[in-house]
């Protein structure tokens, strides 16, 4: 409270600040917690991270999920980073396969973003693309994805192609583990990739400022499992492995919960 006091020598006032502390043996009052923001990747959309968010939501943490244009690398980073700077407090980013490459450009320069997670994610370094880098030797590959490219006529008069996953396919490359009903929901409902995404080199990575935590998902046959332990080691993320197919998210969403208290608590 303040208090106002008057000096009787030479009739001065001057202003007196108490400040009232905790008792003795009393803690502070715990800090909010962070904003929880989910970027999703190619072939999908933001409702995959609806069993994420029932997890974290019941343990007190804001979540939102930034709608990825999946139209190019440079565009969804600036795109998510405007989004970024439209939340209040601390942010703890998370993104999936594609939405990896996203959330490390687009946190670059957004100082409210204290971790990020990486869940069966790309997790590029400067100068790499979606392609060079799924195309990476490794010791374990996986298939090639059946894509699916599909021409758009663009507003300007020009075609692009798009690429989807082929739908007999689908579950097999990207939710295994996935019962099928809602893995047949998952494709038929699936968001393309423009194919000039693929290409698209990324700049310099948040993950070398930022602290990481990565899950590898070890049945992954959308990325290979030994590409994501390349890139978390890389990256020096403290890195989880869990046996689950590349919709990690779906299949194991109390593990990448629990992920991401991890992180939100490692950061505190």
């Amino acid at each position: 409270m303040f208090k106002i006091l008057r000096c009787a020598a030479i009739g001065v006032l001057t202003l007196s600040l108490t400040v009232s502390l905790p008792a003795e043996g009393a803690s502070w009052p715990p800090a909010p917690k962070p904003t929880v923001v989910f970027v999703h990747g190619a072939f999908a959309d933001s409702s995959g991270w609806t069993g994420v968010m029932q997890h974290l939501r019941k343990n007190g943490y804001p979540v939102r999920a930034a709608t990825n244009p999946l139209r190019g690398l440079a565009g969804d980073s600036a795109y998510v980073a405007d989004f970024l700077r439209g939340i209040t407090g601390p942010i703890i980013l998370v993104g999936h396969s594609y939405g990896g490459m996203v959330i490390t450009n687009a946190a670059v320069g957004v100082t409210t973003v204290k971790a990020l997670v990486y869940v069966a994610a790309l997790a590029p370094d400067a100068g790499e693309s979606l392609g060079g880098l799924s195309a990476r030797p490794v010791e374990h590959p996986v298939p090639a994805l059946p894509l699916q490219p599909v021409t758009i006529n663009q507003p300007d008069g020009s075609t692009a192609t798009d690429l989807y996953l082929d739908l007999a396919e689908f579950r097999a490359t990207f939710a295994a583990d996935v019962d099928p009903t809602t893995a047949a929901n998952m494709a038929a409902t699936q968001r393309p990739l423009n194919a000039t995404a693929t290409t698209d080199l990324s700049a310099t990575p948040a993950w070398k400022t930022i602290p990481s935590w990565f899950l590898v998902a070890t049945g992954d046959q959308t990325i290979a499992p030994d590409l994501q332990r390349f890139m978390a080691q890389r990256a020096g993320s403290h890195t989880i492995e869990v046996k689950t197919s590349h919709a990690a998210m779906v299949s194991q969403p109390s593990a990448v919960a629990r992920l991401i208290g991890q992180a939100d608590r490692s950061t505190r």
